[in-house]
């Protein structure tokens, strides 16, 4: 099977059986969406949805958090990962889109990583939600989920991931692949005992083949066939 066709084969599942894919985030404006993207690193969205209804009620703008220092935004979200960081990166974030962008969250990914607390991945989920770009971030279920299918190759870090996935993703179809890739990450091909069993991108998947198959390929007593990867067949003596 060819890189092209692997692609092809998986991005035409996604299409015909998860036409809509989004995130599970939730938010009601593009500075809710990036709050809750910085307090999801290293976090579950559930604990993060959790989180935010009482954040945003008290600070709904980027201006009323930027009057509110660290401090005071620790106790809104120290149930979730890394508060004290967080904490600082909100504030931060909040001061520098009302002096350098009047407010208004940034739709460039180069402008969007000067914001304290956000990195590359939180860059690009901002891109492609709210300004639907062809930007692909790469979180570690995509970054799991592409290795494991054979979407990318000898990637080591999320940026080679990245540009191997827009290379091969048509644009139109990037903001959509990367919910796709996250999803079947989280529900499905989890890091622990992906469920392989269940899974319907089987026969695109160079870790199925590579892994899952290979394991199944041992020696049986009695009568039984010994098949080891794509050696001949022998029968085995009673």
């Amino acid at each position: 099977m060819t890189r092209e066709e692997r692609y092809n084969g998986v991005l035409e599942y996604f299409e015909k059986n998860v036409p809509l894919a989004e995130t599970e985030l939730r938010y009601g404006n593009p500075f809710e969406l990036l709050v809750a993207v910085i307090l999801s690193a290293q976090c579950t969205d559930k604990r993060v949805n959790l989180t935010t209804p009482a954040l945003f009620h008290d600070y709904p703008s980027a201006e009323a958090m930027s009057l509110a220092t660290p401090e005071v935004l620790f106790p809104y979200i120290k149930s979730i990962s890394y508060p004290n960081n967080k904490a600082k990166h909100l504030s931060g974030m909040a001061k520098m889109l009302v002096t350098d962008f009047k407010g208004h969250v940034p739709g460039e990914v180069e402008e969007l990583v000067k914001l304290p607390g956000v990195g590359r991945k939180t860059a690009n989920v901002i891109a492609s939600v709210v300004y639907d770009k062809p930007t692909m971030a790469v979180d570690t279920h995509v970054f799991r989920v592409s290795n494991r299918l054979g979407l990318t190759l000898n990637a080591k870090n999320p940026l080679q991931s990245e540009k191997q996935l827009v290379k091969f993703i048509p644009e139109a179809l990037i903001p959509r692949a990367h919910h796709w890739l996250i999803l079947h990450g989280r529900y499905v091909c989890v890091a622990r005992n992906p469920k392989c069993e269940t899974c319907a991108l089987t026969s695109y998947c160079r870790y199925f083949e590579k892994i899952v198959l290979n394991q199944k390929k041992k020696i049986k007593t009695g009568t039984s066939l010994i098949t080891i990867q794509n050696k001949p067949q022998v029968k085995l003596k009673t």
